[in-house]
């Protein structure tokens, strides 16, 4: 954590206290994200579960859905991502599922501008300059 900027370190902050919104009383696995817009404004999401698994959430897609439905005009920068569980801040980073990357790697696609990710682990923090770098044989309107 110490090798980044305030700014990083900030992101991240967010990403962990998001946590606090998550709804998991099946996993009790939490997890939020924060996001930075090319703005400046900076939006949380946390994952929200439900019984029937497939209408859950991810903490990814719920900040990427609320900055794209309330700031359309605005591309994402950076994204922090913080998970916990019943123990603590999980040691090692917690990466986006395959539904989360895809997700990343439309909105990128959309404006033409890596996300920057943070993927936060109590003993490391994992930087990617790009979801391609971890999704490198993507699916996209070329794969059509």
């Amino acid at each position: 954590m110490e090798e980044l900027s305030v700014e990083e370190q900030k992101l991240i902050e967010l990403a962990k206290k998001a946590t606090d919104n998550s709804y998991s009383p099946y996993s009790h696995f939490r997890v939020g994200a924060a996001l930075r817009l090319d703005d400046g404004t900076e939006i949380i999401g946390a994952n929200q579960e439900n019984a029937a698994f497939p209408v859950t959430l991810c903490a990814e897609r719920t900040a990427i859905f609320a900055a794209q439905a309330q700031y359309p005009e605005h591309a994402v920068m950076q994204l922090a991502i913080a998970a916990r569980n019943e123990d603590g801040f999980m040691p090692m980073p917690t990466a986006p599922c395959g539904s989360c990357r895809q997700v990343i790697l439309e909105v990128e696609n959309r404006y033409k501008q890596p996300i920057r990710l943070y993927l936060y682990g109590a003993d490391v923090v994992y930087v990617v300059d790009s979801i391609k770098d971890i999704l490198p044989l993507n699916f996209d309107s070329d794969s059509m």
